[in-house]
């Protein structure tokens, strides 16, 4: 059972801002401005086209909705991530933001920072369906996904074209073959934004989808043991990769997304070959290039490989997606902005736009990029998707997970260092 330590703090901590503060998150004074409400939106679409056309939903909205004004902040992913952080330590987060789920969102609601829209969002929870099972507890819904998708690798297939390489690798064995050919073309052939620490960690999560059996993963969530043997086979899988030297320069301190020495900057200009990414990367790579096209026709796609005595299923793949959340604390019409955020209209546009991969069935035909409409084949048809590790298992055991990773990718831990710091961050937690 997870425990109730992290979400009992954050609550404290709220409870310390209102000492300062009239309310946690948006407040009378703050949200609103004479006879006009402000609605505070934070999201990661600091690119075109993605920024320019979440500004024009927000006018949009604005317009049919008198009196109301939207107070965007689009910022980086990474940097994002560490700002909602800090907002929630501080009790004081924006009124639509982006939640991703799992024990995170555990904690959240736990400290009552935000808002059940069960009843206020039923008609966008009963179209997009069981898409909203990963932001719904105790049968409550507490965010509206927008975007869900798997990881794989995108690639540039002139690249694989000139090493040779004739079809994408379906084993391991096979995804290291092809990074000798790579490197003996003088192409580097992968680019990782290990600097990040979720990019590497990506590989060890892969490494444990394909190890372990669905059934170890799953219980794993709940009861946060880790002593399978299939979890210190994850490291050893990725210690057999980093064995064939396949990463950019630097990778170490490479970050994942942001500008051309990116990790997705160095696919998108063609410094690599390859990147292990989610179904964001084509309108990421978009941002980057300045024709606006990133690869363009040159992009492919395939899964992770299988491994040699695995026992999970080699169609299970690893995912996630973001949802619009909503502050307890926001006005009411913070929820009319999420819920317009999975409309028909606003779905569409995000598909056209190779946002990501739209959870409203009414925009899946509007998805123009071949990859991203062949992932959500891949994303329906997958028997098993996990969650993100770190999103799966909270700030505390998720977060040292990953700081163990990157030290596995920096030689400094070992396969079975990363599982037990793992375990012992989980200790805590029960």
């Amino acid at each position: 059972m997870r425990s109730k330590t992290r979400g009992a703090a954050l609550a404290a901590l709220c409870a310390g801002a209102m000492l300062v503060a009239t309310a946690c998150g948006s407040d009378d004074d703050s949200s609103e401005s004479g006879d006009a409400t402000t609605i505070t939106w934070w999201h990661n679409s600091n690119n075109e086209p993605g920024m320019g056309y979440y500004e024009q939903v927000a006018k949009d909205f604005e317009a049919d909705h008198p009196g109301v004004k939207i107070e965007i902040s689009a910022m980086a992913h990474e940097d994002m991530v560490d700002k909602l952080d800090a907002a929630f330590q501080a009790g004081d987060i924006p009124d639509v933001y982006m939640e991703r789920g799992g024990g995170e969102l555990a904690d959240h609601v736990e400290a009552g920072m935000v808002k059940d829209i069960s009843d206020s969002a039923a008609e966008e929870i009963e179209k997009i369906g069981g898409s909203a099972g990963g932001w719904q507890i105790d049968g409550r819904t507490y965010g509206l996904p927008y975007s869900i998708g798997v990881v794989g690798f995108w690639y540039n297939t002139e690249l694989f074209e000139q090493a040779g390489i004739t079809e994408p690798p379906a084993t391991m064995d096979d995804l290291i073959a092809d990074v000798g050919k790579l490197q003996d073309a003088g192409i580097t052939p992968i680019s990782v934004g290990a600097g990040d620490k979720w990019p590497a960690a990506h590989y060890w999560y892969y490494g444990a989808l394909r190890a372990c059996p669905s059934d170890v993963l799953k219980d794993a969530v709940t009861s946060l043991d880790f002593s399978d043997a299939c979890f210190v086979k994850a490291g050893e899988i990725v210690e057999q990769l980093l064995a064939a030297e396949p990463f950019n320069k630097g990778f170490l301190t490479t970050k994942a997304q942001e500008g051309a020495t990116s990790a997705s900057g160095l696919l998108a200009t063609g410094k690599v070959a390859m990147e292990l990414a989610g179904h964001w990367e084509p309108g990421v790579m978009q941002g980057i290039t300045e024709d606006g096209k990133g690869l363009g026709d040159r992009t492919g796609w395939f899964p992770f490989p299988t491994v040699e005595g695995g026992q999970g299923d080699p169609a299970d793949a690893l995912g996630g997606g973001d949802a619009w959340a909503v502050a307890e604390e926001a006005p009411d019409e913070a929820v009319e902005f999420a819920r317009y955020l999975l409309s028909d209209e606003v779905q569409t546009g995000f598909a056209e736009n190779d946002m990501g991969l739209p959870t409203n069935p009414a925009a899946g035909d509007a998805v123009k990029d071949p990859a991203l409409a062949g992932l959500l084949e891949v994303r329906d048809a997958a028997p098993f998707v996990q969650l993100y590790f770190d999103t799966a298992f909270g700030t505390s055991v998720g977060g040292a997970m990953n700081d163990e990773i990157a030290l596995l990718f920096a030689g400094e831990a070992s396969p079975q260092d990363v599982v037990d710091a793992t375990q012992a961050a989980a200790d805590m937690e029960q």
